[in-house]
């Protein structure tokens, strides 16, 4: 076992992750099967998140918007790819309407209040967004149009996992609209950088970006790109996602626009999210045996103070020492001080070890007569030299941000580290077939895109392709499954 409640990463690598989800009080199961509740540490970190993209997204010109949760069924018939890869994920409202039983057990649906269409509780947002760039773009002067939407969504599943796969879940979704194929281009590839500089500068998760083969591209899309990082289990998680859709939504819904030469031409389009599952890659990434482990970018809680005092003249002394120095502290970074009654400072350590805090202040009366406090450090384990530093009362405002900045890099270096390392080049079937069950990563490898091959990889051995990486397009090597010459060298591995 690790901290008290957490099942060790190699005891039970699935139920440690469990129990960081509901030990450290980020969600729990909900009454509602498949869905989750997000608890306030979970959702404080999910609105950190939410706030940096949203700046990130605005910067490059978007706006937000918001639309309906409720699709007509016929929207989802316009674009027959698309509603393929979702139609048996989705939720449907067949009645507006309950009564009374007539028994008097409860409520029942009432028969007479079913809708003449049903709707489709919302999978992803293309149809319905579709159907509204209708009515706004006429003329080339109306674009490019560059909206997001930050909601809910619905994807009806049999196998769930808190964050990484749930019924419902949270998350944005961008849908662009442009005036000709190159410009779709550019915002599709310039919105996975985003995403790309997201993941590896505020949640300090390196990944691997590149596009998406045919078998695994989003339906509807000409192209997929993605991010995807590595686990501490070796396995790969999609982080984040950008399609560029060509004109298949605008010419399911006719949107068209004139150009300044007097014609008409359907436009091009992009879509591109990220969810709460980036939630549970950085569980994954970062966090050990003692709990949940939060880059300072993105933790709701920078900083934790553990006064140490038993009497009463040592909590006040103590007290009227931080009302003066924490005064210096408001714009340098977030922090919040334990002064819970009945509890051990032991017993704050680990439950602020198990939260995540990346550093934790110790301060009692023999560190008032020195003028200092203990800063110990989420990141590194107990007992090693780093672990804790003396902090002058004056050095903590210039000091403080930097430790956090160092935590942050060394997170980031860390986890890049473990990934390199577990990361193989592959020049045949059997060489894969060998690695996967005693080295688990990322498999690198040549690869012509052959479909048939793509499947027997997934099929015997539960490997996926995961993205030709970008680095690759321009090279040339031999297929480690066909023997043909290819340009595209493509990461393999086992995903959530």
């Amino acid at each position: 076992m690790g901290a008290e409640g957490i099942t060790s990463r190699e005891e039970d690598y699935s139920q440690w992750y469990i129990d960081i989800c509901t030990r450290a009080e980020l969600a729990d199961y909900s009454p509602v099967k498949g869905c989750m509740v997000i608890r306030p540490n979970g959702f404080a970190i999910w609105e950190n998140m939410r706030d940096a993209l949203d700046r990130m997204f605005k910067e490059t010109g978007h706006k937000n918007a918001y639309f309906p949760l409720l699709i007509p069924k016929s929207f989802l018939s316009k674009e027959a790819e698309h509603v393929e890869g979702f139609a048996k994920e989705c939720a449907v409202v067949t009645h507006h309407r309950l009564m009374n039983s007539p028994e008097g057990k409860g409520v029942v649906v009432d028969p007479d209040a079913r809708l003449e269409e049903e709707y489709i509780v919302r999978p992803t947002s293309e149809t319905i967004i579709w159907s509204m760039y209708r009515k706004w773009i006429q003329s080339y002067r109306d674009l490019p149009l560059l909206l997001n939407q930050w909601a809910n969504v619905m994807r009806w599943e049999l196998r769930t996992r808190l964050f990484l796969r749930t019924t419902e879940f949270l998350w944005q979704e961008g849908h662009t609209a442009h005036a000709d194929y190159d410009d779709a281009e550019r915002e599709a590839r310039r919105m996975i950088d985003i995403y790309r500089r997201f993941a590896e500068e505020w949640m300090a998760m390196p990944v691997r970006m590149g596009r998406k083969t045919e078998r695994e591209k989003f339906a509807g899309a000409l192209h997929t790109y993605t991010i995807e990082a590595m686990m501490q289990d070796g396995k790969a998680l999609q982080a984040g996602t950008s399609h560029h859709l060509g004109q298949n939504f605008a010419k399911a819904f006719d949107v068209t626009f004139q150009t300044e030469t007097g014609a008409r031409e359907y436009v091009h389009a992009t879509s591109w999210g990220v969810s709460t599952r980036l939630i549970g890659a950085l569980i994954m990434t970062h966090s050990d045996d003692r709990g949940l482990v939060i880059p300072p970018r993105i933790a709701p809680t920078q900083v934790v103070v553990v006064p140490i005092a038993r009497k009463a003249k040592e909590k006040a002394e103590v007290r009227q020492v931080l009302d003066k120095v924490t005064a210096e502290w408001k714009d340098g970074f977030t922090y919040h001080i334990d002064e819970r009654e009945g509890l051990t400072p032991g017993y704050k350590y680990a439950d602020w070890e198990l939260k995540g805090v990346p550093i934790r202040l110790e301060i009692g009366p023999r560190d008032l007569k020195e003028g200092h406090m203990l800063a110990a450090r989420r990141d590194r384990e107990r007992g090693d030299e780093d672990h804790k530093t003396a902090l002058r009362f004056e050095e903590i405002p210039n000091r403080i941000p930097r430790l956090l900045n160092d935590i942050q890099d060394d997170l980031f270096n860390k986890a890049k580290a473990r990934r390199d390392a577990r990361t193989y080049s592959i020049e045949s079937y059997d060489a894969l077939k060998n690695l996967v069950e005693e080295q688990p990563g990322f498999y690198e490898a040549w690869f012509s895109e052959d479909e048939e091959a793509e499947k027997r990889i997934k099929d015997e051995l539960g490997v996926t392709a995961r993205c030709i990486v970008a680095s690759s397009e321009e090279q040339e090597g031999q297929c480690f499954m066909t023997g043909r010459s290819t340009a595209r060298r493509v990461l393999f591995a086992r995903a959530y």
